[in-house]
């Protein structure tokens, strides 16, 4: 005479779902209770004629566009080359005046839109507000 019992069917799905799911979460990371950082970290600064505002960023963003808008620090136009940046940190430029933002790495001139400049780690960038065409 077997003696042994054996357990309903939905209890053993339940036990299999729950470690499927204990599984999932440990290799996707769910469940963490810490923040995790960014794996760059850049420094922006927003030169204007009242002062010079730095601002670091700490991001996975590949291109300067993601890190700049992950911290909601410009806004503009999108046209076929990219995002026309006209508002930085606030400050939206005044056409009348001819103003505009003048984007530099390390002092050195950029050559591509905030959509198309990749950024690394320890990248700095300078914003400066320009005023004449």
């Amino acid at each position: 005479m077997n003696t042994r019992k054996t357990m309903p069917a939905f209890v053993r799905f339940s036990a299999l779902f729950l470690a499927v799911l204990i599984a999932a979460m440990a290799l996707t990371g769910c469940g963490k209770t810490e923040t995790q950082a960014g794996s760059k970290t850049i420094t922006v600064d927003i030169v204007m004629s009242d002062g010079t505002t730095t601002k670091t960023i700490t991001t996975d963003a590949e291109y300067l566009r993601g890190a700049l808008e992950q911290e909601k620090l410009v806004a503009g136009d999108e046209s076929q080359y990219g995002l026309f940046v006209k508002t930085v940190n606030g400050y939206t430029v005044d056409d009348s005046k001819q103003e505009w933002w003048c984007f530099t790495k390390g002092g050195e001139a950029l050559f591509t839109g905030v959509d198309d400049t990749p950024i690394a780690d320890g990248d700095k960038f300078e914003i400066t507000l320009t005023v004449g065409y």
